[in-house]
C-alpha cells in the first residue's frame, strides 16, 4: 500500500472517473463500477502512486506501460464482457488491467514474455484475493497456438504494427479482440470480432498513439 492519504486517492479516482473516462464516452456501468473498486495505485510502485490516476501511460518494465485511464475504460467497454466469458490478455503490465478483465469475466490468463513481470502481477491479484486469473510465461506471441478459443482477447501493454492472425485464429466464433494498431504517430484502436470461421469483422473505434508492445525483444 502506498502512503499517501487515502482521501487524496479516493478524490483522484473520482476525478479520474468523471473527468476522463466518462467524457471519452464509457459510461457502461459495469466497466464504471470495476474501476471504482479497484484503486490503481495497488498496482504501480510506491514512487508512482502520486500519479496513479494521471491521463498518460506509466511504465509496467521492460518498455511495456500501463494504459491511460481513459484507454483502459474503453478497452474494456469495447469487449462487451459477460460473466461467463474466457479472456486472453497480452501482456501482463503492472496486473491492473488483468484484475479489471477478471472481475468483469469469468476466466483470465494473461501471457507475458518476462517472468518478473508476471510474477509480480500474480502477487498483486493474490493479496486482493482475485483467483480467476493465470499468468503464464511465454517466448512469444508465435506461442499462442493450439490454445482453447478465447470470448476476448486484450492486446494491453502496447500497440503492435497489426494484428497477427494466430491471435485472431485465437478468438472463439463471436469472439472479441481490442488492440491499438498501427504506427507513430497515428494509430487506431480496433475492435475485431470473428463472424465465421475463416471471417473477422475490424471496427476502427478512435485514434490515439501509444508505445509498441515490445513482447521478448
Amino acid at each position: 500500500m502506498n502512503a499517501l492519504q487515502p482521501e487524496t486517492m479516493k478524490t483522484a479516482k473520482f476525478n479520474m472517473i468523471e473527468q476522463q473516462i466518462r467524457p471519452w464516452e464509457v459510461l457502461d456501468p459495469r466497466v464504471l463500477g470495476c474501476l471504482a473498486e479497484l484503486d490503481r495505485e495497488d498496482f504501480l510502485p510506491e514512487r508512482f502512486a502520486g500519479v496513479a490516476y494521471a491521463d498518460y501511460p506509466l511504465p509496467a518494465g521492460h518498455g511495456e506501460v500501463l494504459l491511460p485511464p481513459v484507454l483502459e475504460g474503453r478497452l474494456l467497454q469495447a469487449l462487451d464482457l459477460q460473466p461467463a466469458d474466457s479472456v486472453l490478455e497480452i501482456g501482463s503490465g503492472t496486473g491492473y488491467l488483468t484484475a479489471c478483465l477478471a472481475r468483469l469475466a469469468g476466466q483470465v490468463v494473461s501471457v507475458d514474455a518476462w517472468p518478473d513481470i508476471t510474477t509480480a502481477a500474480r502477487e498483486r491479484l493474490q493479496k486482493l484475493g482475485i483467483d480467476n486469473a493465470r499468468f503464464e510465461t511465454i517466448e512469444s506471441l508465435d506461442g499462442i497456438r493450439d490454445r482453447e478459443r478465447y470470448d476476448a482477447i486484450a492486446v494491453a501493454a502496447g500497440s503492435l504494427p497489426t494484428v497477427p492472425q494466430n491471435l485472431l485464429d485465437a478468438l472463439a466464433i463471436d469472439g472479441r479482440l481490442f488492440a491499438i494498431v498501427g504506427h507513430s504517430p497515428v494509430m487506431s484502436a480496433e475492435r475485431i470480432t470473428r463472424i465465421g470461421h475463416d471471417e473477422w469483422q475490424t471496427e476502427k473505434l478512435f485514434e490515439t498513439d501509444i508505445p509498441p508492445l515490445r513482447f521478448g525483444a
